[in-house]
């Protein structure tokens, strides 16, 4: 069974399998992941931990939170999901939620799965609606938006290449 938990220095090396999996380049959506982050390190996975864990603290940054949670079953990760808001109701550049699923994970429903307990988690902070991105042509990512009510908005370049924008009712 699935579960969705904080990030955690004891899983770097399930983590590393499941970032290399996903290949070189390859951007892995609800990481937090940063190309400044150095990982492979135990110091530097452990900072980059710290890093997440903090990002849920008001504080950090001023009038924001990044809430992450890792997909993990059996020690194993699976992915992970990032639930952002900013504190003065504004939509984040990225919208509010941002998720990925390892390659040999993928068609189980785990992306569905974890979206709809982040969804809890936008509702206990007060959001009517939150905006969920997704490639045009990553098919999969759509229907799991539109499985939890979301709603096609636009198509749009958000500076790092468009996107389906959708608006998803709370």
């Amino acid at each position: 069974m699935p579960e969705l938990i904080v990030p955690t220095v004891r899983l770097h090396a399930a983590w590393i399998e499941a970032h290399r999996e996903w290949g070189a380049g390859l951007h892995e959506d609800g990481f937090g992941l940063w190309s400044s982050d150095e990982v492979n390190s135990p110091a530097g996975f452990a900072a980059w931990v710290t890093r997440l864990t903090a990002a849920a603290d008001p504080a950090w940054p001023a009038g924001a939170a990044h809430l992450y949670r890792w997909i993990v079953e059996d020690d194993r990760v699976l992915g992970g999901i990032v639930f952002r808001y900013e504190f003065d109701g504004a939509t984040p550049p990225m919208g509010h939620l941002g998720y990925g699923v390892r390659p040999s994970a993928r068609r189980r429903g785990l992306a569905s799965w974890a979206l709809g307990r982040m969804l809890d988690e936008a509702r206990l902070v007060g959001l009517d609606r939150v905006l969920i991105m997704c490639a045009p042509d990553n098919v999969a990512s759509a229907r799991t938006i539109e499985h939890h009510g979301g709603v096609l908005a636009d198509v749009r370049d958000t500076g790092l290449g468009p996107a389906r924008r959708y608006w998803v009712k709370l």
